[in-house]
């Protein structure tokens, strides 16, 4: 059956006697899945790849000493401590509103393998809010806890970013057409591959500064995660540019451009407000030209070609984001608190 845009889309009952069984009538939407969990027919065959780089990732947010970001917290530049309050408060909602969000795009996925990986994402996205809550939990008072865990109530800079992707998640709930879907879908996509990488880049230049280790530490595990849900939902769409080109007509891709220039735009002016030229280590050029190469790499992997012409290269002076991103080679240990070798995981190329 060929779908349209303006079509409903209609949840698979849990229980389905009378849902297709060969592997080739699966479908990522529109399908009839008996929602039967079978890892030896899999349709989708990154799924496999997916799934056990996914499971490698396990980690726990109190493994991670925090003692040095304890002493380091009070002695950051107000500039750091702001910023660092806002950015945390920010990655706070997106991975409340993500762990909330991904089991509604879940029951219109009708490939049952594809299900599997979204509920480990909702189950990732919680350790995450988990790690901040630790971070929080440790280095703050209480009063300091509840005011940055609100502040995206009270700044309205960051209301404003928040209610971008919030109002597109709302959106869904209220209409389930195939359109709206699809701009959930880039919604989720701007959300793990500019919003999120742009806000770790703040701690990263922390650390790079020597200051703050152990929140780098939890961010670049969060990092590796995002990694894998940004291979997620990019596989998604490519697989639904396949199975259903029509849907991606002039108008949609057009919708879905301007989608993702608006979270763009929406990032920059976030990190020349929270940032203004005050950390040492960044300027206002360096975040705008590595969010723009953010966009054109978000943009590219889905097959689209380029969003900012002269921002296709990662920016030399921003090398170092994805030399501290890599937690593929560095794990803590759970008591000790020392570096070794992340043996069980895989390594993963980012070349989303």
């Amino acid at each position: 059956m060929t779908l349209d845009a303006t079509d409903q889309l209609i949840r698979t009952p849990l229980f389905n006697p009378d849902g297709d069984t060969e592997v080739r009538d699966r479908r990522m939407i529109g399908g009839n899945s008996t929602n039967l969990n079978d890892f030896n027919n899999l349709k989708y065959p990154w799924v496999s790849d997916w799934y056990r780089q996914a499971m490698n990732n396990f980690w726990i947010p109190e493994e991670i000493n925090l003692s040095q970001d304890v002493k380091d917290y009070p002695h950051l530049t107000e500039a750091e401590r702001t910023a660092y309050d806002k950015i945390l408060s920010f990655l706070v909602f997106l991975d409340s509103l993500q762990s909330a969000n991904l089991p509604n795009v879940a029951e219109y996925i009708t490939a049952n393998e594809v299900n599997l990986c979204l509920h480990i994402q909702t189950f990732q996205e919680c350790v995450h809010s988990q790690s901040y809550s630790y971070m929080l939990d440790t280095i703050c008072s209480p009063e300091q806890r509840n005011d940055i865990l609100y502040q995206w109530k009270n700044d309205e800079h960051l209301l404003r970013r928040n209610t971008f992707i919030g109002d597109q998640y709302n959106a869904f709930m209220e209409k389930k057409d195939v359109r709206t879907l699809l701009k959930v879908m880039m919604a989720n996509f701007i959300l793990e591959g500019v919003y999120f990488y742009s806000g770790f880049m703040f701690f990263y230049n922390l650390a790079r500064n020597g200051k703050m280790p152990g929140s780098a530490q939890e961010i670049r595990y969060i990092n590796r995660d995002e990694n894998t849900h940004l291979w997620l939902f990019r596989s998604i769409i490519l697989e639904l540019k396949r199975e259903e080109p029509q849907l991606f007509d002039d108008e949609t891709v057009a919708e879905l451009r301007a989608m993702l220039e608006e979270g763009v735009r929406q990032e920059i002016a976030w990190g020349h407000y929270v940032i203004d030229d005050r950390i040492s280590g960044l300027t206002h050029d360096m975040v705008t030209d590595y969010i723009k190469y953010l966009g054109n790499l978000r943009w590219h992997s889905l097959g689209f070609g380029t969003l900012f012409e002269g921002y296709e290269r990662e920016p030399e002076n921003m090398a170092w984001v994805s030399q501290y991103s890599n937690a593929n080679m560095v794990k803590t240990d759970f008591f000790e608190a020392r570096s070794t070798a992340y043996a069980k995981s895989t390594a993963l190329v980012d070349d989303l």
